[in-house]
């Protein structure tokens, strides 16, 4: 049984990208660039007005009251093409192009207007109110670096240089085997006698998806080593990386890394000291990877966001460090000695500090809907009082 760490090393050996590909920046939302985005324009474009008001002279301003001619409007997209001289102005509205001549824009607010002359009768003021020509970016700029994913800031800057589409890193396809025979479809679980809801998998489903994967399968299994053979071996084909939940205990229909068998299936790691999730552990068969994760809701949704999530991370290009921001918080309640196991406790934000859930068990689903945090404690640590300062990973 190996530490946390040494697994999170494992992983980050095998979390390489698993290519490249070109696609609408429309369809890019939570993907990670592969290549830089290059500006193709400059932002802004040329001088553009910040408010809606007047472009003119600071030598008209120098006596005031000062009253100036309107000789023509700008719109933004419908910019003026004339030339703002001496003692004239031009009716500019935000995002519209300052026209030649004006080195400033008076607010609206600022002018009087009186048919065809627009009055300004105090200083308004240092503010010039202009955006200058390339102030954000300029054309040939590196707007978006390899690597960043594309959150919805960052589509916002890649369309923004006029970009349509972007290389990016090919998203990991992911296929989820649920097994267990007292497993069933949520919504028939009431119509069968120990029958237990098929919950993990959904939130594997969740959990994949948010760190960019493509979910291209979830299949039930009973413990039937033939059928699930065969269902293996369909998975790691369509995939590359299946997620097993259940099955990596001793007990004798426990097949979870037995069904890979047939395909060679080579163990990286096979058992974590974390609490929960020992059984977690981690293979490759044919041209996939394998993550087997516990049966235990709260175990394979901690395991996954501890080990699952840096995995697709860094095959989904990003950094397996962008998974794990570990940071401080101060402890709300008081937090017991730790065991031999190094262990993730549940805990939620209450004001500006973190209390553990009262119910920690690993089979928990309404205590795990409540957590939003985990606090990190070695093992063999002592006991901490309320206020101490710990370690925490946004769950």
């Amino acid at each position: 049984m190996i530490s946390f760490d040494e697994a999170l090393a494992h992983v980050r050996a095998v979390a390489q990208p698993l290519g490249k590909e070109v696609v609408a920046v429309s369809e890019a939302a939570g993907r990670v660039l592969a290549a830089p985005v290059i500006a193709r324009i400059s932002s802004p474009r040329s001088d553009v007005s910040a408010m809606d008001g007047y472009a003119v002279r600071e030598a008209d301003l120098a006596a005031l009251p000062a009253q100036l001619g309107v000789v023509g409007e700008s719109f933004a997209g419908s910019s003026w093409d004339g030339t703002v001289g001496s003692g004239q102005c031009a009716r500019v509205f935000t995002g519209a192009p300052v026209p030649a001549g004006a080195d400033r824009v008076v607010i609206q607010e600022d002018v009087r207007r009186e048919d065809d002359v627009a009055i300004v009768e105090r200083h308004p003021g240092n503010a010039r109110h202009i955006r200058k020509q390339g102030g954000d970016f300029e054309q040939g700029d590196e707007v978006l670096p390899a690597g960043r994913l594309l959150d919805k800031r960052a589509i916002v800057a890649a369309a923004a240089a006029d970009a349509a589409i972007v290389e990016v890193f090919t998203r990991p396809r992911v296929h989820i085997l649920s097994t267990g025979d007292e497993l069933a479809e949520p919504g028939t679980a009431a119509e069968t006698p120990d029958a237990i809801p098929e919950s993990v998998s959904l939130g594997v489903a969740a959990l994949a998806a948010e760190w960019g994967a493509e979910v291209v399968g979830r299949t039930r299994l009973r413990d039937d080593l033939r059928a699930m053979e065969v269902a293996a071996a369909q998975a790691i084909v369509d995939a590359d990386l299946v997620v097993v939940t259940g099955g990596a205990s001793v007990g004798e229909k426990d097949f979870a890394k037995t069904m890979f068998e047939p395909a060679a299936l080579d163990v990286i790691f096979a058992k974590v000291s974390i609490k929960p999730g020992k059984p977690v552990w981690l293979g490759r068969a044919g041209n996939a990877l394998v993550m087997g994760l516990p049966g235990n809701p709260t175990s394979a949704l901690v395991t996954g966001r501890l080990l699952l999530a840096p995995l697709l991370a860094g095959l989904a290009g990003q950094e397996v460090a962008d998974a794990l921001h570990w940071r401080s918080a101060r402890l709300g309640s008081p937090l017991d000695a730790c065991g031999a196991r190094e262990t993730f406790h549940r805990a939620q934000w209450i004001g500006d500090s973190v209390e553990l859930l009262r119910f920690q068990d690993s089979g928990a689903q309404k205590a795990l809907a409540e957590a939003d945090v985990l606090i990190r404690q070695s093992a063999h640590s002592s006991a901490l009082p309320l206020g101490s300062e710990v370690t925490i990973l946004d769950f």
